[in-house]
């Protein structure tokens, strides 16, 4: 069976002021999801779910849906406050979504196998899919799980301060936790995070997480419990959110396993509209080095 691909675009672009996941970034107009697609057909995925607002269904599936018909199965999922809430009720004024780890369980019922999470608007790279489906396909199961982990130097900014999930590593090397580190820029030869915490300093060897997951199906129930608890303990509050490194947490802490599996492949991501031409040139240099074609879906 195999692995399934679970693309998080559900996201408000608020920051970017505008619908990201859909601009084109490509020479062809190709966006961001258009590679990690690719990527991922070509490490043997066998279908990708969308998790967007309803809003966005039709626009979505007219952008995407003539492109990999034929290529790869797609699934659309929507992510609705009122979804998994067990007889809690939304606050009255609440717009914010749920949070990434209730995103994705928004998908439960169109996937059944080994999966991957990505966010629409990163750019991850060839070998991170190839690696995630390597995992997938063999060492992924109910107690074993795991994350891309990229080199925290990979992923610095020329433009400003960067904000990253710091992945702190058990003595086997595994995942033990992953801390919010934010302000963190490039300091002559040193990388400093100026949060406050400690250490100021991080190593130039910090494996960072940028929301690339490796999940079994059973991580459908298991978050599904801890959302409720969740609601009961947030669930009034208006901006509270359920992301899904506090599932994995709970599921580190209660003797599951979470693999740091490390990546040669450049990340790069949208945050700011400064940052599009940035992400159009580094896809030209892939381009011009072979590792894309100049048009992603040409037969």
């Amino acid at each position: 069976m195999k692995p399934t691909l679970v693309i998080l675009a559900a996201g408000m672009a608020s920051r970017y002021g505008s619908m990201k996941q859909v601009e084109g970034f490509g020479p062809s107009g190709e966006t961001i999801m258009d590679y990690s697609i690719f990527d991922a057909i070509r490490a043997g995925f066998g279908k990708v779910v969308f998790i967007i607002r309803e809003e966005f269904a039709d626009n979505f599936k007219n952008i995407f849906e003539p492109k990999l018909k034929g290529r790869i199965e797609t699934a659309y999922v929507y992510q609705d406050l009122n979804s998994f809430l067990e007889g809690h009720t939304v606050p009255e004024g609440r717009t914010k979504p749920w949070g990434t780890a209730h995103a994705v369980l928004c998908a439960k019922d169109v996937v059944n196998e080994p999966f991957a999470v990505i966010n629409a608007d990163d750019f991850y790279g060839q070998n991170a899919f190839e690696n995630a489906a390597a995992f997938l396909n063999v060492g992924c199961n109910e107690r074993n799980y795991a994350i891309i982990g990229y080199d925290l130097l990979s992923t610095l900014s020329d433009y400003g301060t960067v904000n990253r999930g710091v992945c702190e590593l058990d003595h086997d090397g595994n995942l033990a936790g992953v801390t919010e580190r934010i302000n963190i820029a490039k300091k002559g030869e040193s990388v400093m995070a100026d949060d406050g915490l400690e250490p100021k300093e991080l190593s130039l060897k910090t494996r960072v997480s940028m929301n690339f997951w490796c999940f079994d199906p059973s991580f459908f129930s298991y978050t599904q419990n801890l959302f409720t608890n969740f609601l009961k303990n947030h669930g009034t509050e208006l901006k509270s959110e359920f992301f899904i490194p506090i599932v994995a947490d709970q599921f580190i802490k209660e003797g599951g396993k979470i693999e740091v599996i490390p990546t040669t492949s450049l990340w790069f991501g949208v945050t700011y509209k400064e940052d599009a031409p940035f992400v159009a040139k580094s896809l030209a240099e892939l381009i011009s080095n072979g590792e894309y074609p100049k048009n992603l879906w040409e037969a």
